[in-house]
């Protein structure tokens, strides 16, 4: 197999964070490594991922941040740091384990197997799959979900599942080189800078390499810190994501943002 690093990030996760289940995950695949970001805990979160790594030094690591600076660069720090030091697949999880950590074999073959550039998981409930989630939570992110869709202009069911990985290639590299600009949807600002990549490389088919992975098992965690009004901060980041994307001169700049460091796609 190929070597793995995900990446998971932390806030105050000192009481939900299952420490054996990641142990047990580590000892089973060699090939497997976590790569936690303290994202300024204010908790003994730094606590328990110290006795992480201390238990497995060689596939247990973490970052730490001083100041708390949101999931969306604890993300990005963490991935840039798994990609510099030269895995060949890389992804992010959420640290509550919502969706269980033997996915990632599953994901993880999707990808090597079909030879795809990213593989995000899906929370679809179908026969045989356990997906427990509550109505309300569900009916809202269905309707962003859609929404999500159409501005990214693909047929994307779930962007918002914690749970995705990536091949280490040079256009996810560009993806990462530069702080979000939203932080409570960047998944979707990811995939919006992949389109952007791919599209200045004249890819037709750009989403050839990209594959959304039903989930067999998922459920909302106790604890979640998961708001209604979050909801709402969401809408505001689909504006911003939404003027990075289509409007004129925002376009251009935020192009100019993801490729300024690439002088192959910034000269066209």
């Amino acid at each position: 197999m190929q070597k793995t690093v995900i990446v998971v990030p932390c806030y105050n996760e000192e009481k939900r964070l299952n420490a054996e289940a990641f142990l047990a995950a580590a000892a089973k695949d060699r090939d497997l490594y976590f790569l936690f970001v303290n994202d300024g805990s204010t908790d003994n979160t730094l606590s328990v991922l110290e006795f992480l790594k201390k238990s497995n030094p060689s596939q247990i690591s973490y970052l730490n941040l001083e100041k708390n600076s949101g999931k969306a660069e604890a993300v990005r720090r963490g991935m840039c740091r798994a990609v510099e030091d030269g895995c060949a697949i890389t992804g992010y999880w959420d640290a509550d384990l919502a969706t269980p950590l033997e996915e990632i074999e599953k994901f993880r073959k999707v990808l090597v197997e079909n030879d795809l550039d990213l593989v995000i998981g899906s929370r679809v409930k179908l026969l045989g799959k356990d997906i427990k989630r509550k109505a309300l939570r569900h009916y809202i992110g269905r309707a962003f979900a859609t929404f999500a869709s159409h501005l990214l202009r693909i047929a994307v069911y779930d962007t918002q599942c914690g749970a995705k990985i990536f091949r280490n290639t040079p256009d996810l590299r560009l993806v990462i080189g530069s702080p979000f600009k939203v932080d409570w949807i960047f998944d979707v600002e990811l995939l919006a800078r992949m389109i952007i990549i791919l599209k200045e490389k004249g890819s037709e088919d750009f989403i050839s390499g990209w594959f959304e992975y039903p989930v067999s098992r998922w459920a909302d965690i106790r604890g979640s810190r998961v708001k209604m009004t979050d909801f709402l901060r969401a809408g505001v980041d689909c504006l911003k994501i939404f003027c990075c994307l289509y409007a004129p001169f925002l376009s251009r700049r935020y192009k100019q943002y993801i490729l300024g460091k690439n002088p192959v796609l910034s000269s066209k």
